[in-house]
């Protein structure tokens, strides 16, 4: 009798990879970016193990004047109300006290067709960076890395209910800054990087603390009840620990600024992060990585270690 052999990928997914963020649409593709400094790249796949392989094309470069081509950050792809838009950082040539989140959007069916149309910066309190959305309950959520406590620490994630996906409506809400020892290494305290996951009637908001250079980049994570008020700090319970950090017996270093995803089949859960190879290897050497993760029985993520790069894993579940 013979068995079919499972196909397998290895770790890193892409060599070069900061920020990686992933996207599963309705029409069966992922959408992956990752930020790349002078430009927009969009990769297209059916397969997670193989999205760097897919169709990948630019598709937006700053223009000539405004923003600093040098320096565009952790893109996100999202589709809401019909409409394809990403979120991205930049800055009009300054420091970290001129970066905002800036907003495109594409009304074509495929967004690496079409055009992608400038709707502006985001209307943040605070100059920031890492925006992101989450569609909850009826309503439209934006949470980003708002600068504006130096020298105590660097970065705090705020949020804020949206009247449409370019534009804040309200007051914004401090939902977590760095506290712990953990949240302070590399030489700076941050808290940055929001993503979420909902299930099991809870809202999780991931992010990623310290420096993103350092060896202990890591995960942290706060949890609330899906009926409850996002915008209320009251709402959410912080992890006193991180939830996803270094292993130096698998030789992976720093993961973190992370997305999550499905098995093509939709019965694995799969987080999407970055991680550097070696110890005090620095941004310059962060590659994009994938690992399936399971639940507690709590109902809360548990995410394991981040696996060894090179060696052989299994597919996400339904792949081809």
């Amino acid at each position: 009798m013979s068995t079919m052999k499972m196909k397998t990928f290895q770790n890193p997914i892409l060599d070069i990879g900061p920020d990686p963020w992933i996207y599963r649409h309705t029409d069966g593709h992922y959408y992956f970016m990752v930020t790349r400094g002078d430009r927009l790249d969009l990769w297209k796949s059916e397969s997670m193990s193989g999205i760097a392989n897919g169709a990948m094309k630019t598709v937006w470069t700053p223009p000539a004047e405004g923003l600093d081509s040098r320096k565009l950050w952790a893109p996100e792809i999202h589709h809401l109300g019909g409409k394809w838009y990403i979120y991205f950082t930049d800055n009009d040539g300054g420091g970290d006290d001129a970066r905002k989140i800036y907003v495109l959007e594409n009304e074509h069916a495929d967004p690496l067709e079409g055009t992608w149309r400038m709707k502006g910066a985001v209307n943040t309190a605070l100059p920031g960076l890492d925006g992101t959305v989450l569609e909850h309950n009826g309503k439209l959520f934006f949470m980003y890395a708002g600068y504006g406590h130096f020298p105590k620490y660097g970065s705090a994630v705020y949020a804020a209910e949206m009247e449409n996906p370019w534009t804040i409506k309200g007051e914004e809400s401090l939902l977590t800054k760095p506290e712990y020892d953990w949240e302070h290494q590399g030489g700076m305290a941050i808290n940055e990087g929001p993503c979420f996951l909902k299930r099991f009637g809870k809202v999780f908001l991931i992010y990623s603390a310290s420096t993103c250079w350092s060896d202990d980049y890591a995960l942290g994570m706060l949890t609330a009840k899906e009926d409850s008020d996002l915008l209320n700090p009251a709402s959410w319970t912080k992890s006193e620990k991180p939830v996803f950090c270094k292993s130096v017996e698998n030789s992976v270093f720093g993961p973190g600024h992370n997305s999550f995803t499905v098995s093509p089949d939709g019965t694995e859960d799969w987080i999407v992060y970055h991680a550097i190879p070696v110890s005090e290897g620095g941004s310059k050497r962060r590659s994009a990585r994938m690992q399936k993760f399971g639940w507690t029985a709590d109902g809360n993520p548990d995410f394991g270690a981040p696996i060894p790069a090179e060696v052989e894993f299994d597919v996400p579940s339904g792949e081809k």
